[in-house]
């Protein structure tokens, strides 16, 4: 483990958020919003009442403390890449620091709830992943929340269906098949992404429940919306938006369907006495 002045991201991935990206993807594009809206509908009906204490722990840029903390809570994000700590630290009522999920720094049940909306990604080694959420149980309260997002390992076939790539047979090659069977996303190198795990759903489910974890439940956060082209303007309309995740509130955690989304939200409880 590196030192908590430095990231401690492999180099390509510090690379690709050190770009920028991220900054905008939630805010500007269609699919993006839909993320980002859903997160905050599965996020609102599980967190405690605020005040309370949140760990955002890879909560990059500060896009979901932001609201958070408008919402009342104390919020701390840790986050390994510098420069989204930097700008996180700019957000009222949010507190910002550099660090690893793997290794927090937070004391024993300090925290109410634990969010881990990026951590898992990037760690292509199971045992890291059960390692984060082990840590995330440590400093999460008995009987508090962890909510942690991770990318679905069809998501890229979902991607190349909404854009019409199917008939792309470049998208078939040893690279993506890899994808399909491991998960592993590496060698990425067309400037969309980095190296990623990318889960089924059972998976995350075993993760969470190796690392000691009680009361898992799960609900695909865009679900098969996503594929929708066109649903910008519906998420720019009140009504509509709220129609839209209304529905999708309704089957999210149709066991059927949990694969069927570009991202999954795990929601877990930490163990408290008598459990």
């Amino acid at each position: 483990m590196t030192a908590m002045d430095e990231s401690t991201l492999a180099p390509e991935v510090l690379a690709y958020y050190e770009r920028g990206g991220e900054a905008t993807r939630l805010r500007n594009s269609a699919p993006g919003q839909l993320e980002y809206w859903r997160t905050q509908d599965i996020l609102r009906r599980a967190l405690p009442p605020a005040p309370s204490h949140i760990l955002d722990v890879g909560g990059g840029q500060g896009i979901h403390a932001e609201w958070l903390a408008t919402d009342g809570h104390r919020v701390h994000l840790i986050d390994p890449v510098p420069s989204h700590v930097e700008i996180a630290s700019t957000l009222d009522g949010v507190t910002a620091a550099l660090g690893d999920a793997r290794e927090l720094t937070a004391t024993d049940g300090s925290t109410d709830a634990t969010l881990l909306l990026g951590p898992l990604y990037h760690l292509l080694d199971r045992a890291e992943r059960v390692a984060v959420l082990r840590e995330a149980r440590r400093v999460t309260k008995p009987g508090g929340l962890i909510a942690a997002a991770t990318i679905s390992r069809f998501s890229g076939w979902l991607d190349t269906t909404r854009n019409h790539g199917l008939t792309n047979r470049d998208w078939y090659g040893p690279m993506y098949e890899k994808l399909l069977t491991t998960g592993k996303l590496e060698e990425w190198d067309r400037g969309v992404f980095t190296t990623a795990f990318m889960h089924r759903p059972e998976e995350i489910h075993a993760e969470a429940t190796d690392a000691g974890l009680l009361h898992i439940r799960q609900s695909f956060i865009e679900g098969p919306v996503w594929l929708i082209n066109d649903i910008g303007p519906d998420l720019d309309d009140p009504t509509n938006r709220q129609a839209i995740l209304d529905g999708l509130r309704r089957l999210e955690s149709e066991p059927s369907l949990l694969g069927a989304t570009p991202h999954l939200m795990t929601l877990a409880t930490v163990p408290a006495n008598g459990d």
